[in-house]
């Protein structure tokens, strides 16, 4: 294999990590935004619920693609800035991704039962300490399948940042296709590529889930499959809440 090969595979590798780099940024910057507007979407008042609803309505509707071109092309037209294309990139698909996430986050909230808001009422908790303390710990255990399906569709998701240049794989495979005309064998190593780091993320996504659903006794925790002879480890969500009142 030439030199010139070699190096071309070399920037192909080097796109797996610019790959693990976007799946990240943009994974931390939609949970943000999706625990801020899926919260917000269970908020007492009208005019917070309206304005995040609007934002999840506009985002969900919304091409990534074409975000991300606006984002780049179009932004700085308007506010004369240029965004670097990596955190173009980052910004669409955090704010795409998240508004997605909200919606798992609202309606994780809302299965919790009413009985254990009730509980977090009659100890005396404030608002912000029954969401704490009572509801978040009980919603997210099933929130995590769901993150789970949207960090690999954000995985996949971020190829398109090739369009602007942003050296990923896709775009790393892209250019030792034009320059080794081999089709088969370049696409057929990225799909590997997609596939080996969307089974490690699925992995370790189900590794917090079994401690999440431990962690409210609805499973026991890895390792750890015996119980006490004197009842179960844990006794409930509100149980613990008041415990820790105490």
């Amino acid at each position: 294999m030439s030199d010139i090969t070699w190096g071309l595979w070399e920037l192909l590798l080097k796109g797996v990590w610019i790959t693990v780099q976007l799946t990240v940024y943009s994974a931390a910057l939609a949970a943000v935004v999706a625990f801020g507007i899926g919260l917000a979407r269970t908020h007492p008042r009208w005019i917070v619920r309206f304005l995040s609803g609007a934002y999840f309505e506009v985002f969900r509707g919304t091409s990534a693609l074409i975000l991300m071109f606006w984002m780049f092309f179009v932004l700085p037209m308007g506010f004369g800035w240029q965004l670097a294309p990596m955190w173009a990139a980052v910004l669409t698909l955090g704010l795409t991704y998240g508004a997605y996430g909200s919606e798992v986050v609202r309606g994780a909230i809302a299965a919790v039962p009413a009985g254990q808001r009730e509980a977090g009422i009659a100890l005396s908790f404030s608002p912000a300490q029954q969401l704490r303390k009572v509801v978040l710990p009980q919603a997210w255990p099933g929130m995590v399948p769901p993150f789970n399906n949207l960090l690999i569709e954000l995985l996949k998701g971020t190829a398109l940042v090739s369009i602007l240049g942003v050296g990923d794989i896709a775009f790393g495979a892209s250019l030792v296709r034009n320059a080794t005309a081999q089709s088969a064998p370049v696409y057929t190593i990225i799909l590997v590529m997609y596939f080996v780091l969307a089974f490690a993320l699925t992995r370790g996504m189900r590794a917090v889930e079994r401690h999440a659903k431990a962690g409210v006794g609805q499973a026991p925790a890895k390792r750890s499959r015996l119980r006490s002879a004197t009842g179960p480890a844990v006794t409930g969500t509100a149980a613990r809440a008041e415990g820790e009142a105490r």
